[in-house]
């Protein structure tokens, strides 16, 4: 039988992950120093990995409504009222859903909202779900340029907006480079979405990754609700805006796919309907656990990785050019223009020095920059930049 005869056009529009063509280059290392892994390196806290083992041992293991277990979905509700002022769930206008991760929460969204003829707007660069949201739905996918500062603000965004834009797509602190909105520029966005009557869409993966410099404080006013203090986002904003977290990236759960979606309900509805149909729901045990997380204090893992972020943005601000991280776990640093090269041919020579970060072509149409994860040890952090600042610093 011809197989490739029968593979659907959909499937032939979405190349494999750029990310896994690195892990394979890289492969026939033996000790690589991997830069490359978006992924937490602390440990699960021990009080989050036993609420899901006491649900297993619950026998509460089954399928539960697609929507999520009520008492989780309880809890984010009631964060969000702390952390935004939000009222998800109280009315009919607005509601919650817990998610397969926060990839399961854009899908939904994405086949929710978007048909063949219309348009998202996603910034460039971008994670590499972006575009293909518009390649699962037949829609397309509109690059919002944000170079050089890597901000996905409202000037650059209307120029973009059409009578067939159905959604605008921000990320911050972003991936790949870790940058962060401002309360003034978060204000504008959400005040040409309202005025052009599209839906906002704010991934928040990276929510409780956010540095000093870039979050504000306030007290919750509630002890059992431990958390460190958040970027400025999109107050009050939950009939105009579909937020979309998770605990994966927080928490170091990032294998149990577990996220969340609010906003309103009209969509939430739409999207919960989608998930039936395809993830059913999330795993039952982890969704319990997932509330043990809502009492886990995590400013001090957020500390560490400041430090960190500080250590990169000081080493290689000193050969190059990397706008600072406001938040998550990577910078996007740009390759020098006098070595001559794209960052595919730069991660070759990266490579041949053992260490893996990944081309900026894998996120953006631009093939000018590196994406490197500083969610690593303090000893394989130190020696990838030796290994980067040397080869930024050498002449082709």
């Amino acid at each position: 039988m011809d197989i490739d005869r029968l593979i659907s056009d959909r499937a032939n529009a979405m190349d494999a992950s750029g990310i896994r063509r690195v892990f394979d280059l890289g492969a026939s290392l033996e000790n690589p120093i991997n830069l490359s892994i978006g992924q937490p390196d602390f440990p699960v806290d021990p009080a989050i990995k036993r609420a899901a083992i006491d649900a297993i041992n619950a026998e509460q293991n089954g399928y539960t409504v697609t929507q999520g277990v009520a008492a989780l979905n309880e809890r984010i509700a009631r964060w969000l009222a702390l952390d935004l002022g939000w009222t998800v769930g109280r009315d009919q206008s607005t509601g919650v859903l817990t998610t397969s991760g926060t990839t399961g929460g854009l899908v939904a969204a994405a086949l929710a909202i978007l048909g063949p003829g219309d348009e998202i707007v996603i910034p460039d660069p971008y994670f590499p779900l972006y575009p293909h949201m518009g390649t699962l739905t037949g829609a397309r996918a509109v690059l919002c340029d944000t170079y050089p500062d890597l901000k996905m603000t409202a000037e650059r965004v209307e120029p973009l907006i059409t009578e067939r834009t159905k959604a605008v797509l921000v990320c911050s602190p972003s991936n790949p480079a870790g940058v962060t909105l401002d309360g003034d520029e978060c204000a504008d966005l959400l005040d040409l979405c309202r005025r052009r009557g599209v839906l906002l869409i704010s991934d928040e993966i990276y929510d409780e990754f956010a540095y000093s410099e870039a979050t504000t404080d306030h007290a919750t006013g509630d002890p059992g609700m431990a958390r460190c203090a958040t970027p400025a986002r999109f107050e009050g904003a939950e009939e105009d805006v579909l937020l979309v977290r998770g605990f994966g990236k927080t928490y170091g759960v990032t294998g149990w796919r577990l996220g969340y979606c609010a906003g309103p309900q009209a969509l939430i509805q739409q999207m919960a309907k989608l998930q039936q149909f395809t993830y059913v729901c999330a795993p039952q045990p982890l969704q319990w656990g997932a509330i043990a997380a809502f009492d886990v204090d995590m400013s001090p893992a957020v500390r560490e990785y400041q430090a960190r972020r500080d250590l990169v943005v000081e080493r290689l601000g000193a050969v190059t050019d990397v706008p600072k991280p406001g938040g998550a776990f990577y910078a996007f640093a740009r390759v020098p223009e006098r070595l001559g090269v794209s960052a595919s041919v730069f991660i070759e020579r990266c490579i041949e020095r053992e260490l893996l970060v990944i081309p900026g072509g894998v996120f953006s149409e631009r093939d000018t920059h590196i994406r490197l994860s500083y969610a690593t040890s303090p000893d394989q952090l130190e020696r990838g930049l030796d290994v980067l600042v040397d080869l930024m610093r050498t002449a082709p």
